[in-house]
């Protein structure tokens, strides 16, 4: 029988005794991690406290409760995960970059009525005022004894919310997406079939176990199929290669810039000589992904998907340079003003793109209404993102004659340079070439003459210096820069800022462009002026 909640799936491993789990050296069976997995639900269900509110999604009969986890990834945050869905108690991921009111706010918003808290991040707690009960937890490496069946493992229903999970927050104040039972359970399934995923394939997590890549990309599948799990406490580029061999890790899946960090590492004659198969993830560049993949000699799949779960853009083997892929059916790319399809791209013989504030639109799913859960007591984002039942996704894209979809940004990432609109990702992905930037961040500098000014702050490679003069000549090369793209100014910067699932936070992004601004500079005023020189 297919299972219909993440909690069948949980205790359809309660009798294998196949290798579930490794954490610095040590291991679990399935068998064991459910055993360990019953153990925190019976904490939860006789320390928890009944959630305030009780919402339509949460049917399951008992306690409505949310249990906020404060851990690290270590076996204990995986227990509780676990355990928690078993019994149809909602697990909220607390993110540890956040502090002070930001964090009690993240606790209190979600309506905690527990909360798990590791030996690293109680100190985080100090001096915060109206929290939950608070559970203090060691890594999960210690013995504990089982416990019986909770009566309430059969009566999980489909619809009961299992995750409250945090977005980025790279353009706004970060929202709980609601993801159901159900939902997880289809995740798991599908994530695995996708990708010919067995149970002799090896997991490595290591993304952020707050975050959903590390749930759904990585946790959740390696579940369903009885695969392994290795799981860090964080991502180490120099551990990486160590730890594929080690363990034999055959999938590994990541956000942002993981596979640059790991590219940064020296390269020896024998890195291909690996178990790795695939590595999947988003957001990761185009010089990254040929690169790791030749290097490592393992698939490198990109994809392009949303948090929230509706929007899905899959690589395809033919896809152009820079292409997201072909997207699932039903999405499609909107003019916000007029509600219409946005014609496709048209390109010059130097791939120029000549349409595109005509080509480029919102990424909608005109049926995703039924795929989209919500988020967390948020009727405002919820109005936003679902508008007669389709899902705005707040991201833009254009799309070329044979179907295949370019990311062009947030739709905060629109710049009006004279008059003319212009989307921060593709100026990104071209400025990415030049050699000396590792990674490239393009925003708008308000000008009362033009509008906006493009300003692109970049990082600059390990080894690398920039050089003016090579930038210009670089940007001369280009045939396929667009008429207003060139940077007004290019800011170097140690490190871009990033949420803790590596994305890049652009409304941290310093704007300021006066003189004597260190490590700014500026070109020369003239449309055709390739001179950079020191603001």
């Amino acid at each position: 029988m297919t299972a219909t909640t993440f909690a069948d799936l949980v205790a359809a491993r309660a009798d294998d005794d196949h290798v579930a789990l490794w954490f610095e050296g040590r291991s679990w069976t399935w068998r064991e991690v459910v055993a360990q997995a019953r153990v925190r639900a019976a904490i939860a269900e006789a320390r928890g406290t009944a959630s305030a509110v009780r919402r339509p999604q949460d049917p399951t009969p008992g306690p409505a409760m949310h249990v906020g986890v404060f851990c690290e990834n270590t076996p204990e945050h995986l227990f509780w995960w676990l355990g928690l869905a078993l019994v149809g108690i909602t697990y909220v991921g607390i993110n540890p970059t956040r502090r002070g009111a930001d964090l009690a706010h993240d606790i209190a918003f979600t309506d905690c009525g527990l909360l798990v808290v590791d030996e690293t991040r109680r100190s985080l707690l100090a001096g915060l005022d109206d929290l939950p009960p608070v559970v203090e937890v060691g890594t999960g490496t210690e013995s504990s004894p089982p416990v019986a069946r909770s009566e309430r493992e059969a009566t999980v229903n489909p619809a009961t919310t299992l995750s409250l999970v945090f977005t980025s927050g790279t353009t706004a104040a970060p929202k709980a997406v609601i993801c159901s039972q159900q939902r997880m359970a289809r995740i798991a399934r599908e994530q695995a079939e996708r990708r010919s995923l067995t149970s002799d394939d090896t997991f490595y997590v290591v993304m952020p176990m707050f975050h959903s890549n590390a749930l759904m990309a990585g946790i959740a599948p390696a579940l369903a199929i009885g695969a392994t799990i290795v799981l860090r406490r964080k991502f180490s580029a120099s551990a990486f290669l160590d730890d594929v061999r080690t363990y034999g890790i055959t999938f590994f899946n990541y956000v942002g810039k993981p596979l640059a960090f790991v590219l940064a590492t020296p390269e020896q004659p024998d890195d291909a000589d690996n178990p790795l198969r695939i590595a999947f993830g988003n957001e990761a560049s185009e010089r990254s992904i040929a690169e790791f993949s030749r290097r490592f000699g393992c698939q490198v799949i990109d994809s392009f998907g949303s948090s929230e779960g509706e929007i899905r853009i899959n690589r395809h083997p033919q896809a152009p340079p820079g292409s997201l892929g072909v997207a699932a059916e039903g999405i499609v790319v909107l003019d916000p003003s007029t509600g219409k399809e946005c014609p496709p791209a048209r390109f010059d013989e130097h791939g120029v793109l000549l349409n595109a504030e005509e080509s480029t639109g919102e990424i909608v799913h005109l049926q995703g209404a039924r795929l989209f859960e919500g988020y967390y007591k948020n009727p405002k984002a919820d109005a936003s993102r679902l508008q007669g039942g389709k899902v705005w996704s707040g991201d833009l894209a254009y799309r070329d004659a044979d179907g295949y979809w370019f990311f062009g940004g947030r739709t905060a990432d629109w710049l009006r340079v004279d008059g003319e609109n212009l989307a921060a990702a593709p100026i990104e992905r071209l400025l990415a070439r030049f050699p000396a930037f590792d990674q490239v961040a393009v925003i708008a500098v308000p000008d009362d003459e033009v509008g906006d000014q493009v300003m692109a702050v970049a990082e600059v490679a390990p080894g690398e210096t920039f050089d003016p003069v090579a930038f210009g000549n670089f940007l001369d090369a280009q045939p396929d820069l667009g008429t207003k793209w060139a940077p007004a100014f290019v800011r170097l910067v140690p490190t871009l800022p990033r949420t803790p699932s590596n994305k890049v936070v652009k409304r941290r992004l310093d704007l300021s462009v006066g003189q004597g601004v260190p490590d700014l500079w500026r070109r020369e005023a003239g449309p055709a002026s390739r001179v950079y020189l020191p603001a």
